[in-house]
């Protein structure tokens, strides 16, 4: 946000409708040297955020299959460096596929909508929990619940709007094809599914 600030004060916030607002806004500071380090920087930073981005997908697949929600072959570790390899090979070639076959735009696009999907989802699940499960250990509480989760649900929302009807529509398949993984496999080998079943008695 201070960047942001920053740079609206330095030129029109219309003029930062580029893909390099920052040095945008360095030029017009007159430092016309320091654009070639700041646009280096950005590379860099993107390109940490798509390593985390592919590395934390592939650890979710892994919490998931260890949950029992995919196939087991998706949660096996590399013998020698304990990582789930396997996940990790297949999540590096779909997203070397997508970013080569599809327009960046769209790619931002899906990007920010599955983000801000997901922040509604914690927000969501931090009041329910609260409710629902007040037994579990939390190294971290959420200060001035509900109301910080509702204002992050609220606001996520209403930048969820802005995005594109086509977006909605591409976030509408991905979880309907999300549903059918689920109901194929992940229902009847869900571990949540088998202990409940397990706790609850016969009738």
């Amino acid at each position: 946000m201070l960047v942001a600030i920053v740079l609206t004060g330095l030129v029109p916030y219309t003029a930062l409708d580029v893909p390099d607002p920052i040095a945008v806004g360095v030029d017009a500071t007159g430092l016309r040297w320091l654009s070639p380090l700041v646009k280096l920087g950005a590379i860099a930073g993107l390109s940490t955020v798509i390593l985390v981005g592919m590395l934390a997908q592939s650890r979710i697949f892994y919490t998931m299959a260890h949950d029992g929600l995919l196939p087991p072959w998706v949660g096996q570790l590399h013998p020698r460096f304990r990582t789930p390899h396997r996940i990790t090979v297949v999540t590096g070639v779909v997203m070397a596929v997508l970013a080569a076959l599809t327009p960046i735009g769209v790619l931002g696009e899906l990007v920010s909508m599955g983000t801000l999907l997901t922040f509604v989802i914690v927000c969501g699940g931090i009041i329910i929990l609260r409710r629902t499960r007040p037994e579990l250990p939390r190294p971290f509480r959420t200060p001035w619940s509900p109301v910080v989760p509702v204002l992050g649900m609220l606001t996520c929302g209403y930048l969820m709007s802005g995005l594109p009807v086509d977006t909605w529509l591409r976030l509408f398949a991905w979880l309907a094809a999300g549903t059918v993984v689920y109901l194929a496999y992940g229902r009847r080998h869900s571990k949540a599914q088998l202990r409940l079943r397990a706790e609850t008695p016969a009738r």
